[in-house]
This record gives C-alpha cells, sequence and structure tokens, in this order.
C-alpha cells in the first residue's frame, strides 16, 4: 500500500530559473500516472523532487501521510528507470539487476530469488551472462526495468524510458510495462513528451507546461473537456484547429460565432447551454478563440461550409487534408484524393471555445464528462497572462543569483 501527495511544491534553480511552480496532486495506490509535456516542462524535476534526488525550494512531498523531506531517496520505497542507457557498463545483467538490492546488503539467497523471477517476468534469462554493450535497446531498457522491478518498491517513476527508441520497439516495451504494472500491482508514474504512449497508458494525465500544471484528468476528460487552448492543443493527434479572433453575437434568439472573412458558425443549442456567460460575451464583444478537431470535420458533398481542398496526407490509418475557407486553413478528415472546390461538415456539437485573452474554456462540462472521486480534475488552471507574470518573473537575472521563493 503507497499513497504519495505533493503539497504546493515549487522549485527554482539557484540562477534563478522556474522549474516547478505550486504543483499539487496525489498519485493513489496502485494507480497508473502519466506526466505529460514537452521540453523543459518539469516533468523530469517532479520525478527527481519525488525520489528525493532534488530538493524542492519550498512545499512537502508526503510518503504514506509522513513528510518525507528528512528521508533520503534509498529509504523512500521508489525505484526510478531513466531515459538512456543507465546501466553499469562493466556489470553483467544479472549483476546490474541486483545492484541495488546488494547495496542494501539483501541475502545473497533473496538476490538469487529476485533476479531470476525478474528474468523471467522481462524475459532476460538468456542474457544474465552479457555486458549492456551487446544489448539491443529494448534489452538495456528491460534490464533497467528488471533493476527496479528486484527492489520491490510501492511506487515506479519512469522518466521517459521509451526516449530515442523506433515505433516498433515502443509498442513492444509499452506493452511490457503495462502488463508489468498489472502484474506487481504498484504504483507507476511515468514521465513522457509523447502523447500516444500517455494515453495509451495512463489511468490520470498530468499536462505540463513551463513546470506548471495546466490540467489533470483521465485521457477521455482531457480530449472532451480541456480547461484551456493548451491542453485542447496537446491532447490531440492530429492537433487542434484554432481559429483566433472570433467573437460571440446574437441575433435574434440565436448566437453565431463570427470570424475571418465572413465566417459564421451557428451555435447549436448544446454549445449555448454548455456557455454560461454568453450573454456577456454577446455583448462586450470580447473575442474568443474557437477549437475544431480534424476529425470533428468531415470533406463530403453535403457539407454546409464550401472552401477549397488543398494537399492530403495520410496519419494514423486516417486521410486528412487542408481546407480553406473565409480566410481561415483547417485540418480536416478526407478521401483520399480529395482536390479543389468542395463542401465540409462541421459537427459544431463538439465545438470549443477559449477566452482570448485568459486561454480558459468557456464552456462548462456537461453529462458526457466522465466524473471521478480525484479532487484534481476541478482544479482550474492558470489563466494565460497570470501564467506568463509568473515565468517572467523567474527568467534569471544578470546580478539577481537568489530564488525568490525563499
Amino acid at each position: 500500500m503507497a499513497s504519495l501527495k505533493l503539497c504546493d511544491i515549487n522549485k527554482v534553480y539557484p540562477s534563478g530559473s522556474l522549474a516547478l511552480y505550486d504543483v499539487n496532486f496525489e498519485a493513489r495506490d496502485k494507480e497508473f500516472l502519466v506526466i505529460l509535456g514537452g521540453e523543459k516542462s518539469g516533468k523530469s524535476t517532479l520525478l527527481r523532487v519525488i525520489a528525493g534526488l532534488e530538493e524542492p525550494t519550498s512545499g512537502i512531498v508526503m510518503i504514506n501521510g509522513k513528510d518525507a523531506a528528512d528521508v533520503p531517496p534509498r529509504d523512500r520505497d521508489m525505484a526510478m528507470v531513466f531515459k538512456g542507457d543507465s546501466l553499469y557498463k562493466a556489470l553483467t545483467v544479472y549483476e546490474n539487476i541486483a545492484f541495488g538490492l546488494r547495496a542494501r546488503r539483501v541475502p545473497n539467497s533473496v538476490v538469487e530469488e529476485r533476479v531470476k523471477a525478474v528474468s523471467n517476468i522481462l524475459g532476460l534469462n538468456d542474457l544474465l551472462q552479457r555486458k549492456p554493450k551487446v544489448l539491443t535497446a529494448a534489452a538495456k531498457q528491460r534490464v533497467a526495468i528488471g533493476r527496479a522491478l528486484a527492489r520491490e518498491p510501492s511506487v515506479y517513476l519512469f522518466d521517459e524510458p521509451l526516449s530515442g527508441m523506433d515505433d516498433k520497439l515502443k509498442s513492444e516495451m509499452l506493452n511490457i510495462i503495462v502488463n508489468l504494472q498489472a502484474r506487481v500491482q504498484g504504483t507507476f508514474i511515468y514521465a513522457t513528451k509523447n502523447l500516444s504512449e500517455a494515453m495509451t497508458i495512463g489511468t490520470r494525465i498530468i499536462v505540463m507546461k513551463s513546470g506548471i500544471i495546466q490540467q489533470i484528468d483521465t485521457p477521455a476528460n482531457l480530449y472532451d473537456y480541456p480547461a484551456n487552448a493548451y491542453v485542447a492543443f496537446y491532447i490531440g493527434s492530429p492537433s487542434i484547429n484554432f481559429i483566433q479572433k472570433a467573437k460571440i453575437v446574437k441575433e435574434g434568439e440565436n448566437f453565431f460565432a463570427v470570424f475571418g472573412e465572413g465566417g459564421k458558425f451557428a451555435l447549436t443549442e448544446k454549445i449555448v447551454k454548455r456557455f454560461e456567460n454568453i450573454e456577456e460575451y454577446a455583448e462586450s464583444g470580447n473575442g474568443v478563440i474557437l477549437g475544431v478537431r480534424p476529425e470533428d470535420i468531415k470533406i463530403c458533398a453535403d457539407g454546409e461550409i464550401e472552401g477549397k481542398i488543398g494537399k492530403t496526407e495520410q496519419s494514423g490509418g486516417a486521410v486528412y487534408a487542408e481546407f480553406d475557407f473565409a480566410g481561415q486553413s483547417l485540418i480536416v478528415t478526407a478521401s483520399e484524393g480529395a482536390s479543389g472546390d468542395g463542401k465540409a461538415a462541421f459537427d459544431l456539437n463538439r465545438l470549443y471555445v477559449f477566452d482570448s485573452v485568459t486561454r480558459l474554456s468557456l464552456l462548462v462540462r456537461d453529462e458526457g464528462y466522465k466524473n471521478t472521486d480525484y479532487p484534481e480534475a476541478d482544479v482550474a488552471p492558470m489563466a494565460f497572462t497570470d501564467e506568463n507574470a509568473v515565468i517572467e518573473n523567474f527568467k534569471p537575472k544578470k546580478d539577481d543569483k537568489r530564488s525568490k521563493l525563499r
């Protein structure tokens, strides 16, 4: 039984640069939690803080209900799998797997028993007497996972373990990791920049940018109910289409989104119901950003929007095309060979609407949202302007090397 809770975690490096800001979440026992973000999003730093390899500037890491500030990494009942080749090159596979156990002075009989068990699970029996230099990338990573598994920790931390592998090897290793989690019944926290990995394995996903959490929820909820434009952009492949500088107008009893060179969408009853302050936006003329996913726009003869079809491209078994209309260029779903003038049908019940300044979603959740009992799902992200102010405040200054959080 393992519980992990992070409370108000901040991490600022001596240079003054911000790595983590106000991080709060709880990982529950036997959960598969994914941390998703691009370069410099804070994924690796967050894992290292959890593992005790780095100290937070402020905040508390709680392990099984107790403050872990004075608990060294070796006593945190955690094991970490790093990206790339982290094996000891002078040691055999057997000794690499056994290394953590020997460092803890575990009896040889127990070491032998655990190495044997791990080797059976990961298919390493034929490699135990080999050195890392003769192993494939996938085999090396299986050994690294085996080294973590042999310790039998409560929490497993994975820092982009599949980075640099081709798609076939990634698929193979993902299956191993997913099956492993089901088998050992441990809590897995897995950091990646790869959306496909995150959506495949995560029970919940933490979306991060510049050290700041954007949203924490299930993969399906993140896709259907993104809290801001960044989450909508990151969760989806191909990426969502954004229509900038749009406005909401009211004509009679109906509401419309107008944009570009004569572009106009009639807002459906479903969207109007979810848009709590729609009257205010219609009266004020405040700008909005519209979002439409490529899979919700289809080139078809009976479509209601006329435009010009550009180049097409296959991706993930589907065909996508550029579709130009009203001064906009969108990626849409098409059939192979589509070109020239055409029409597109938009599923406007699937429209996303964000404030153009805060970039927060303007649509409340409806009955389609799958409720969970995780409180983090109800935490709203910072407004884009506030987030930028935080990031700007922590940009290193030449003569300011002091932490702004001390």
